[in-house]
């Protein structure tokens, strides 16, 4: 039997420390195909495939070949344990007899003895001399043997017994030497099939790669040159690539959707800011030029002041609002009840509600506990409720209400103003948004907007719907639980 093949030990290279090229430097240039990361993800399947088709390889070997190699050892083994034992009991004479016997009744005709004295010539068994090509310090071999004349291959184990003999014992192993050869170049041949094979499956699986990203490059790369209503296409397979595809497209949503938003608020200030920087502007440049007294003059800058008041107050509220867009607020999150806040906001807004001759109602369990910004929630609610109380007719009912429905917190502002009509809902919560039943009312159109940007901050939504008459805003947010902070659903519904 051939010797069992060695392990190979395969070091790793001991690490080079990064060295960063100086400022200006490129970067080394390599063949585009060595940067391309469907051809590392295809070489490491065919090495995958390859080390798997060697181990199989391996085991296939041993468990066929190097079985019947053990068997042979084993054999020998005993029956050198036999003859040793014999010679214990009996002497010189008794393992003779032994010998012979075995040979006589050997019906593989695959057995080899020999039994020599001290000076190596023949006393018994079946080979005519000691074999030169195995010394004495040497106690198994597999050698090639003259045995009736015919030319074969014998796997033997020397033994030495007391004064000077020696026994070889084996067997004829030339009919397995040959399965084994036979056995070992068919595994090498299907070895080399499957790592062809598994060549031929990297270079598959690297088009499969390139194809399944070419549609994420185009689309990339249309984005990047300014088309922004490209879309990655989905293959409906359900698998990873979808599943990013589908990621990316709603990512390239929301970034469209932010541009428009950019777009849309860059307009209304050049719309709606306009007005009062010219009217104070204005009143100031009328007061220089006609005051006729300083409490004129002085009156003419206070107005000035107030207009000015008022566009600070606006890009306060759309700093406020670009801050809970970009989540800077998570960090005062934590776990509160939420009754005691509405009861506050109750209180607060009572006194307004009967100046309008409205009547504010609250309906909510004894404990409401919620997660998230306290203040930011406060907030929320109170624009809700100064819509509401805004636009209500004198005799109405606000009614504040709260519950808790599938693990979600629902707060509801419902009134009986004009509503908002379905077609306009949908546009209700964009920065600067003013319905026709509030062209004549003040405020610059961001409280929606900034109640829109709270529930999504919490991963919870704004709806707006009808009251009949009226408008009925539901804002859900998770309750005592941290939410899974991703963009949440359009703020407004019909």
């Amino acid at each position: 039997m051939g010797a069992p093949p060695a392990e190979l030990a395969v070091g790793e290279p001991a690490p080079r420390p990064q060295v960063s090229p100086p400022p200006g430097a490129r970067a080394p240039a390599h063949p585009r195909f060595l940067r391309s990361a469907a051809l590392r993800f295809a070489g490491v399947y065919a090495l995958l495939f390859g080390l798997s088709a060697l181990a199989l390889a391996l085991f296939l070997w041993w468990e066929t070949a190097g079985l019947l190699d053990r068997q042979t050892d084993a054999v020998i083994t005993t029956d050198v344990e036999s003859l040793a034992e014999r010679w214990q009991q009996g002497g010189l004479p008794a393992l003779i007899v032994t010998i012979q016997n075995r040979l006589a009744e050997n019906v593989d005709d695959n057995a080899i003895y020999l039994l020599v004295d001290p000076a190596l010539e023949r006393i018994a068994g079946n080979l005519a001399f000691w074999p030169t090509s195995l010394p004495l310090n040497r106690a198994w071999a597999e050698l090639p043997i003259d045995r009736a004349g015919v030319r074969s291959l014998a796997r033997v184990r020397r033994y030495n017994l007391p004064g000077g003999f020696h026994l070889l014992v084996g067997r004829d192993v030339q009919v397995r030497a040959e399965l084994r050869d036979l056995l070992t170049g068919a595994l090498f041949w299907a070895l080399l099939v499957v790592l062809v094979l598994g060549l031929a499956g990297a270079i598959v699986i690297r088009g499969l790669f390139r194809r399944a990203l070419a549609n994420v490059s185009a689309t990339a790369a249309a984005i990047s040159a300014g088309d922004l209503s490209q879309r990655v296409r989905i293959s409906r397979r359900g698998d990873e690539f979808d599943r990013l595809s589908e990621t990316i497209n709603e990512m390239l949503e929301r970034i469209s959707r932010l541009m428009d938003g950019v777009r849309q608020v860059s307009n209304a200030i050049a719309h709606d800011l306009r007005t009062p920087i010219t009217r104070a502007r204005t009143r100031l440049e009328d007061a220089a030029l006609h005051a006729r007294s300083e409490a004129d003059l002085h009156a003419a800058i206070e107005r000035a002041i107030a207009d000015l008041d008022g566009i600070v107050a606006v890009f306060q509220a759309l700093l406020r609002i670009a801050e809970i867009e970009a989540g800077a607020r998570r960090s005062a999150f934590t776990s509160f009840d939420a009754v005691p806040l509405l009861a506050d906001l109750v209180d607060l807004y009572s006194a307004v509600a009967e100046e309008n001759g409205l009547t504010l109602v609250l309906q909510c369990p004894e404990r409401l506990m919620l997660f998230g910004d306290r203040e930011l929630i406060q907030q929320a609610i109170a624009n809700l409720l100064d819509n509401a109380l805004k636009f209500s007719p004198p005799g109405g009912t606000v009614r504040l209400a709260a519950e808790n429905a599938s693990g979600m917190t629902v707060i509801s502002i419902a009134d009986r103003g004009p509503g908002i009509p379905a077609a306009s809902r949908a546009r209700a919560t964009e920065r600067f948004y003013r319905g026709e039943a509030a062209r004549h009312t003040p405020g610059a159109g961001l409280g929606l907007a900034l109640v829109h940007a709270v529930a999504q901050l919490h991963a919870g939504t704004l709806t707006l719907a009808d009251n009949g008459p009226g408008l009925r805003a539901l804002l859900r947010l998770p309750g005592n639980a941290e939410p899974d902070h991703r963009p949440a659903a359009t703020a407004a519904d019909a």
